[in-house]
């Protein structure tokens, strides 16, 4: 059994067995995006459960509103930066509108609505800051997923691999950004083979702020799946959206994890940016803790997923230049709207990482 702590006193908890496990959808991800977590830090997961009403009054958030009724009713809850709607028993939430992922589905207790304190630290809190581009090291490295060998998926309208449209889309981002003043880096600039932990080192290397890595989907043979999804790195202690059948260790650790507000942001403000060009059909910001390309990565890290390329309609739409010069737009205009506003270095404001050490407290 579980043992889960309600903070309000006046409450006990509910039994285990009355949690709510909802099975989300399993999207489709690259063979060679798929490798085995490396083990860090290991740290103690507690499940805490916070009484949404008083998160809300000491977070700003106007009180949780009923929104619907029935088996899984929603809340919805407000500050000065957007709305927050919450299903009981769904790990689906939205903000503003836009579709992310929870870690715990939200429960009810004698007739009130909680919230797993982690999701309300990552998931909720970090929602309230805004992406700020960097300033004076605005170093980007964008990844065009897959190349060489590896061909990713392909187009069922055209028949051309995934690695054509990545580089493409990637190029496209590039000549944007160097025109608007950054430095903007690609990991793989022609049809050529790049082991994922080689992307991690060529960002380090340049000492970049932030690193997109750019994918399109598959269903296939599922034809009807489509939309878009965007993946930062699962936090500690939290269950990832997406495993692919793998070992989802929730105590591991990895360096980008430090960065857990920040991916957030970007891969909100990224996703947001891209709705507007496929015409809002909405996958959500997910996690992952088992992508390679972000796990070791000291900077804010995103993985993109652009849209199906098993679906007819996007397949089409995916092969179109002119479209792709839009998601290029898109993705350009939502890195750089920020300037006005941007901090004056992330990585100067991310604390030193602590000493890696074992379950046992040995340095590894």
């Amino acid at each position: 059994m579980i043992d889960l702590t309600l903070e309000n006193a006046a409450s006990n908890p509910p039994p285990a067995s009355t949690l709510p496990e909802p099975q989300p959808p399993v999207p489709a991800v690259s063979p060679a995006d798929i490798i085995p977590p490396v083990a860090k830090i290991e740290v103690p997961v507690r499940d805490v459960w916070v009484l949404l009403d008083d998160w809300c009054q000491s977070n700003g958030f106007s009180p949780p509103r009923l929104m619907t009724t029935g088996p899984q009713p929603v809340y919805s809850f407000a500050s000065s930066t957007g709305v927050m709607s919450v299903k009981i028993g769904s790990q689906v939430a939205l903000w503003n509108g836009m579709e992310y992922r929870l870690g715990f589905p939200p429960l009810i207790f004698a007739g009130r609505p909680y919230l797993h304190s982690l999701d309300l630290r990552k998931n909720f809190s970090a929602l309230t800051g805004t992406f700020l581009a960097p300033d004076t090291n605005r170093v980007i490295v964008l990844d065009p997923g897959h190349g060489g060998s590896d061909s990713g998926t392909s187009n069922v309208y055209t028949g051309h691999f995934e690695k054509e449209y990545t580089l493409d889309l990637a190029r496209r981002l590039q000549a944007l950004l160097l025109a608007r003043g950054w430095t903007a880096l690609l990991t793989r600039s022609n049809d050529s083979t790049v082991h994922l932990a080689d992307r991690v080192a060529f960002a380090e290397q340049h000492h970049a702020s932030l690193f997109v890595s750019l994918h399109f989907n598959s269903a296939f043979p599922d034809r009807q799946q489509s939309g878009l999804e965007t993946y930062c790195l699962t936090p500690s202690g939290m269950p990832s959206s997406l495993t692919r059948g793998f070992s989802d260790n929730p105590s591991l650790v990895y360096p980008n994890n430090r960065y857990d507000d920040w991916n957030l942001q970007l891969a909100v403000t990224l996703h947001r940016a891209l709705l507007n060009v496929n015409g809002h059909d909405d996958r959500g910001v997910r996690r992952a803790r088992f992508l390679t390309v972000l796990q070791g990565e000291n900077r804010p890290a995103v993985l993109i997923e652009g849209g199906y390329l098993s679906n007819p309609r996007e397949a089409r739409q995916i092969a179109d230049p002119d479209y792709r010069e839009r998601m290029a737009e898109a993705l350009a205009e939502a890195l750089t709207g920020s300037e006005a506003l941007r901090r004056t270095s992330i990585a100067s404001q991310v604390p030193p990482m602590a000493p890696m050490t074992n379950a046992d407290g040995k340095m590894n």
